[in-house]
């Protein structure tokens, strides 16, 4: 993981890596967006609830810490070694909604995950246990779980739909 430097350069890399995942979405029509390929283990819509999925567990472990509730890591329902539930969980919640809209819902949570982390203290960032919900045996900064939660996976989504494109011949 890359070593941020401020806030603001981990909202910026959060905001360019996701600009350039949504333009990989780009012109998919409609009767593809749940196509599956072997080489590929999500769909373009899979890829967007998994990353919906992901950023509201994120807000939500923040908000319910602040308002003074047990945060359960990652869900309630679901525990670390129940992550293929979890992520068909997030199929689900989203499940008939076509791009043109997961993509807006996307927009508005990186939008505000980077509001977020603009009025977070650089501290609450960058030292890790300054939240209860990031202590865990590995006690990682709130950074690293950002930056896991979004730059990472948008990456590898952008290799992803990528490849998927290319598979489907778009």
């Amino acid at each position: 993981m890359p070593a941020y430097e401020s806030k603001k350069a981990l909202a910026d890399e959060i905001m360019r890596t996701y600009l350039l995942l949504d333009q990989e979405f780009d012109g998919i029509p409609i009767d593809k967006e749940e196509y599956r390929t072997a080489e590929v283990d999500r769909t373009p819509r899979e890829m967007i609830a998994y990353q919906l999925g992901w950023l509201n567990l994120l807000l939500g472990w923040e908000r319910d810490e602040k308002a003074g509730k047990e945060v359960i890591t990652p869900s309630p329902a679901y525990k670390w070694n129940e992550l293929g539930l979890l992520y068909k969980h997030f199929y689900d919640t989203y499940a008939g909604l076509p791009l043109n809209e997961l993509r807006p819902l996307l927009k508005r949570r990186v939008l505000e995950i980077c509001e977020w982390i603009e009025v977070l203290e650089e501290e609450d960032l960058f030292v890790a246990g300054r939240r209860k919900w990031t202590v865990t045996s590995a006690n990682w900064p709130m950074s690293k779980w950002i930056h896991i939660n979004s730059v990472a996976p948008f990456k590898s989504f952008r290799t992803k739909i990528r490849k998927w494109k290319r598979i489907v011949g778009l």
